[in-house]
């Protein structure tokens, strides 16, 4: 066992899977040399070689769509998204080509890529270095989405994802690369299940649905409202945005009667209002008050300023008080 930081748990991932498999290979806009913007790869180049850790012009069309094509020549790139607002140049290759490729083959091609995807705000990055736009890509049949929000998680879907023959878009959020720390197991074989939810925290009162940074903030709010009320809040970790594991959440639903959704994404079309109808089409008998969901306003972006952000985003006070109010209605 060793503690590592989730950002640890990501290079761990890459330079296990790069050793297990020499058809695994990064590509992206300062992978190499500087090891990555956040460092996610550092030491993969020295270990490695030019040939395996590849940096790519500022492009990301380019770096998508290479890696497309390398994963359909029987390779298994990994190509990084250095910040998510940056990723709309690679849409078409993603939902019209790597999305659709199983399909419209008859099952006999597959794309095998994982794309890393830096997002969230939080840390004063403003309107083009805070993105969360991971319903982007959660509306696309053919795409895996996922959002680790632990380090195990970090580590186990990233190798999870590597070894997959279809597509993975796995979103990292940059507050958490070296706020959350974790003991993880040791070898090559640790790997998480890409299909299935996770409840966090068990509780009886009230069902909490999120993914990323907001599990944490969520965790923290379900055990400060504990500790002040006794307040049973159980907390239920998306971690997979496609296909979405409605299971896990329509039995937390169907065991305490509420359910509140916090995510970063904004509201309209945000992955909260699929579960929020799933839940009432599904669910209808078991809810003993109103859907609610707390999410970023529908402004065009997230601000630069430090108040003005914190206004935007989610926060374990604003999660406390859309609890309370939810269990006293």
């Amino acid at each position: 066992m060793a503690l590592v930081t989730y950002i640890s748990a990501i290079t761990e991932a890459l330079r296990e899977e790069m050793r297990r498999d020499e058809r695994v290979f990064i590509i992206g806009e300062d992978v190499g040399v500087e090891g990555g913007v956040f460092k996610a790869t550092k030491g993969l180049y020295e270990e490695f070689g030019a040939e395996r850790v590849i940096d790519s012009p500022l492009a990301e069309g380019v770096i998508v769509s290479a890696a497309i094509g390398a994963a359909m020549a029987g390779l298994k790139p990994v190509p990084e998204i250095q910040f998510s607002d940056f990723i709309t140049p690679a849409m078409d290759a993603l939902t019209q080509q790597a999305a659709k490729l199983r399909y419209r083959s008859g099952g006999t091609q597959t794309c095998p890529l994982t794309l890393r995807v830096c997002y969230g705000g939080g840390v004063g990055g403003g309107l083009y270095h805070s993105q969360t736009n991971t319903t982007w890509f959660a509306h696309e049949p053919g795409l895996v989405v996922v959002a680790p929000g632990t380090v195990a998680d970090a580590k186990g879907m990233l190798k999870a994802a590597i070894r997959q023959d279809d597509p993975v878009i796995y979103f990292e959020h940059k507050k958490l690369y070296r706020s959350i720390k974790e003991d993880l197991p040791d070898g090559d074989d640790f790997v998480t299940d890409l299909f299935k939810a996770a409840v966090r925290r068990e509780g009886k009162d009230l069902t909490l649905v999120t993914y990323g940074w907001t599990l944490q903030l969520s965790l923290q709010a379900a055990e400060k409202m504990h500790a002040e009320t006794g307040a049973e809040i159980e907390v239920v970790d998306l971690r997979v945005l496609n296909p979405l594991d409605k299971d896990t959440f329509l039995e937390s639903l169907a065991k305490t009667g509420r359910m509140l959704i916090v995510h970063e994404d904004h509201k309209t079309l945000g992955i909260g209002a699929e579960i929020a109808a799933i839940a009432a089409e599904q669910a209808f008998d078991c809810l003993d008050a109103p859907i609610v969901r707390l999410t970023a306003p529908d402004v065009p972006a997230i601000p630069f300023s430090a108040p003005l952000e914190k206004f935007y985003l989610p926060s374990v006070e604003k999660i406390v008080d859309a609890a309370t109010k939810l269990l006293n209605y």
